[in-house]
């Protein structure tokens, strides 16, 4: 399967609350492609979802570093460090999506 086929699959699995299974697809497509956003940011909401937010942040974090213009890494991030209680840095990563929206818009 191509890695989007895998990441469909992923997206199937975790709209039915099949989140184990969805991370095990949504793994095969980083296995084809690591930096493929739609993917890292899919495996970052199925852990958030799951309540490991270290994994969250963690496949956060790498959308953040392959695709560092993506709005949704940083307003997802911002939701993972504030779950985490590092308010802080959950305030840093929403300046940051507040900053990108705003380039978008003009």
């Amino acid at each position: 399967m191509s890695k989007e086929e895998y990441y469909e699959r992923g997206m199937d699995l975790f709209v039915e609350d099949r989140l184990e299974e969805a991370v095990e697809a949504l793994e095969q497509a980083l296995q084809k492609d690591p930096d493929y956003g739609d993917a890292l940011h899919a495996l970052a909401m199925s852990h958030y979802h799951m309540g490991d937010l270290d994994k969250a942040v963690e496949f956060g974090e790498r959308l953040r570093k392959a695709e560092p213009g993506n709005i949704h890494a940083y307003t997802s991030l911002s939701m993972f460090y504030n779950a985490k209680g590092f308010i802080a840095k959950a305030e840093e990563m929403g300046a940051e999506a507040a900053r990108l929206g705003g380039e978008t818009e003009q």
